[in-house]
């Protein structure tokens, strides 16, 4: 028989609390292709969230890579309590371990863990431990360590690697974790609307990013468009929606015709109450002036 959390209760456990210390708060990260976790098909498994943008990533980078039979991957339930994520029937069980809580994974990797249970988290079924939460790592590693298994594609190639880590210096901050905290702070409503404006305008000259090619660097900042007139932007307090900045939105759709983006995005689970959601199904014909 499958093993279920019973269901998430605040009121009996209490709320999930961050704690903060000088630890890392991502404590696990392992890398792919290393001595101690060679990339190795049927090795590896993903604990993902369907709500959460970082786990995203790392699946969207599988479905293009078309690592879907090289790294297998699971998702926890949308709720929890102070026990942390966990796997009810809403998603089926662990099918690696039988864990009813993520935690037990990182309490098999580290007997008495006291940090933050997140997800993106990596498994290693043979040594039966928690290879990396670390998600940049995680998403990094997947793009980069399973050449021989790909199908060929290549969005974190070496020639680029500066400049995707130089766009998430700027988008990270003003973007990925500034669209939280937009509703609240003129600051970083600031800096995420002049983020948008200035993207509009990169992305009226060019299909990606970087260009021609689709990068690393998109993922990271999808997964952020496709939740925010649906999560931070719900109640339209930062501004009337993504479809102000019409070359922004038509490449956000777009994106999301590809399969590792429409398959891996679930806007129920992240989706505020009463939240009105555009409509992201329209296939979009995009012009761009190289």
């Amino acid at each position: 028989m499958p093993r279920f959390a019973s269901p998430a209760d605040v009121a009996a456990y209490g709320e999930y609390r961050v704690v903060r210390d000088d630890r890392p708060l991502y404590r696990f990260a392992g890398r792919l292709g290393s001595g101690d976790f060679p990339a190795e098909a049927g090795r590896y498994h993903l604990y993902a969230g369907w709500f959460c943008p970082w786990a995203q990533r790392c699946v969207i980078e599988i479905g293009l890579h078309g690592l879907e039979d090289v790294i297998s991957v699971s998702y926890v339930d949308n709720d929890r309590d102070a026990r942390g994520w966990a796997f009810r029937e809403t998603y089926g069980p662990d099918p690696v371990n039988g864990f009813a809580l993520l935690r037990e994974a990182y309490e098999a990797t580290e007997p008495g863990f006291d940090g933050h249970v997140s997800v993106p988290t990596l498994w290693d079924r043979q040594t039966g431990r928690i290879v990396s939460n670390d998600f940049a790592g995680i998403g990094v590693d997947i793009a980069t360590r399973f050449a021989e298994f790909s199908n060929g594609a290549n969005t974190y190639p070496a020639a680029l690697r500066d400049q995707i880590e130089e766009l998430d210096g700027w988008l990270g901050a003003a973007v990925n974790r500034g669209a939280g905290a937009a509703a609240a702070d003129p600051a970083a409503r600031a800096a995420l609307l002049d983020a948008f404006a200035e993207l509009d305008a990169r992305l009226a000259k060019s299909r990606y990013l970087l260009g021609s090619r689709l990068t690393e660097a998109d993922v990271r900042l999808w997964v952020t468009l496709v939740r925010y007139d649906a999560g931070p932007n719900a109640e339209r307090t930062i501004n009337p929606g993504l479809p102000e900045y019409p070359h922004l939105w038509a490449y956000a759709r777009e994106l999301y015709q590809i399969p590792a983006f429409g398959r891996s995005t679930d806007f129920a689970s992240f989706s505020r109450p009463g939240a009105t959601v555009p409509d992201w199904d329209v296939v979009v014909e995009r012009s761009y002036a190289a």
